[in-house]
Formats: C-alpha cells, sequence, structure tokens
C-alpha cells in the first residue's frame, strides 16, 4: 500500500486528524484526540532500505499472531509492544489486510471512549 493511499484511508476515517508531535516525519492520526496511528519512514536491513512504517493498536492475542504470520509486522516501535504492531509497508502485505488492521486500531481505540463519543464516532462509521 502507498503512503498516499495510506494517508487517505486513515483521514478517511470519522474525527481524524493528524499531527506531528514527535517532529517532522512522524505523522499521528488520532480520532477525537486518542491516537490509533502513526507513520513514519524508516530504515532496515543491511542495505539501509528505507519504508514507510505505521504503527497501529491491536489485541495482544490477535497481535501476536500477525507476527507469527507476517515477516513485516513486528512489535510495536517506541511503543508498548504488547498492544502495539509496527507494520513495515514493504508490498509483502495485502492492502486488504492492511486496511483490516486499520480499521480494527481505530474502533480499539473508539471502544475505549466514553459511551458519548462512541456513539458520536460510530454513527458515521
Amino acid at each position: 500500500m502507498e503512503n498516499d493511499a495510506l494517508n487517505r484511508y486513515l483521514l478517511d476515517k470519522p474525527f481524524t486528524s493528524v499531527s506531528q508531535p514527535f517532529g517532522e516525519g512522524i505523522d499521528v492520526y488520532k480520532v477525537k484526540d486518542k491516537m490509533f496511528a502513526t507513520l513514519a519512514l524508516g530504515k532496515m536491513g543491511k542495505n539501509n532500505s528505507a519504508y514507510w512504517w505505521v504503527n497501529l493498536k491491536c489485541d495482544p492475542d490477535e497481535a501476536a499472531i500477525l507476527r507469527d504470520i507476517f515477516a513485516a509486522v513486528i512489535p510495536g516501535y517506541h511503543m508498548n509492544k504488547r498492544h502495539w504492531n509496527t507494520v513495515i509497508l514493504d508490498g509483502s502485505i495485502p492492502q486488504g489486510e492492511i486496511e483490516r488492521m486499520i480499521d480494527n486500531s481505530f474502533l480499539l481505540v473508539v471502544s475505549k471512549m466514553t459511551k458519548k463519543d462512541q456513539t458520536s464516532v460510530l454513527v458515521h462509521v
């Protein structure tokens, strides 16, 4: 999934905003001021290849399963490794699966909001 398409998909979620509180180059996506994703350019491997990385909130059991299935899913970089995964956008994960992970992250964050905020968001989903 290309960076522009991913950015559009993230921003298409209701009540979503993007900012850079951690500095230039790290986009933080929030729903009603609660973070559900980050997007940054990361380098890895012997040849220092650059790929976009997205951090997504995840149920701890599902996080472990996704790490077992996909080599491009690792414990959340600079995040709580139990509740966050980093997805390396190297083309190895189907776009539909990345979108599903984003949707789950978004809904997981919304589920922790007050009932009033949950209702105002979910009516648009």
